[in-house]
């Protein structure tokens, strides 16, 4: 299939909502809860806040259906993007008004703050979105400080291929830093 073509369950997902279907609704969910809230966890770092979002996503999803075109990309992505937006615009408020009450710090401090906490969520979204292999050699690597010889016993793999694996991943991990959340055409962050 090609790339810009929309995946066949993002195109009927698509038109369920748009026909009110709750059990699309509860389908959506299940498949993308946690993803929404560990993005918003990952920039409010506030349980309850995450929540939140999490309920604002999904309501908004279900109530404007036709907001997400499946050519502009994957549903996750949509789904993901939203709960980026969502959160950054909660943390720029309630940072914001922190800084009122207490006088303390600028708003350079405020967008500094926001842009640390959007550039971990987007690592960490595209740590979830990549492929398993790659995935599993980062966190042997960098999570257990295995060395790439290490890292390539650990899979079963050969010492060039766990090279491979982790060039590929430290790549696009560098896109975190470089771009909006998430890759996937739905545009900056917030």
């Amino acid at each position: 299939m090609p790339k810009d073509t929309p995946s066949r369950w993002d195109r009927r997902m698509q038109q369920r909502l748009a026909h009110g279907e709750a059990a699309a609704l509860g389908e959506l969910y299940d498949r993308f809860a946690s993803l929404v809230h560990g993005l918003a966890h990952r920039v409010l770092d506030d349980e309850d806040a995450a929540d939140q979002i999490t309920r604002e996503v999904f309501t908004r999803v279900w109530e404007n259906p036709e907001a997400y075109d499946p050519r502009q990309g994957p549903l996750r992505s949509f789904v993901a993007t939203l709960a980026h937006r969502q959160a950054v615009q909660r943390l720029r408020q309630t940072e914001s008004a922190a800084l009122v009450r207490s006088g303390c710090g600028t708003t350079e401090d405020l967008e500094r703050k926001v842009r640390r906490a959007s550039a971990a969520a987007r690592a960490d979204y595209i740590v979830t979105s990549m492929p398993a292999p790659l995935r599993a050699a980062l966190e042997l690597a960098y999570f257990q400080r295995r060395d790439y010889r290490q890292t390539a016993a650990d899979l079963g793999v050969t010492e060039d291929e766990a090279r491979r694996r982790l060039r590929l991943g430290l790549q696009l991990l560098s896109t975190a830093h470089d771009s909006g959340i998430p890759p996937g055409g739905y545009g900056r962050p917030a």
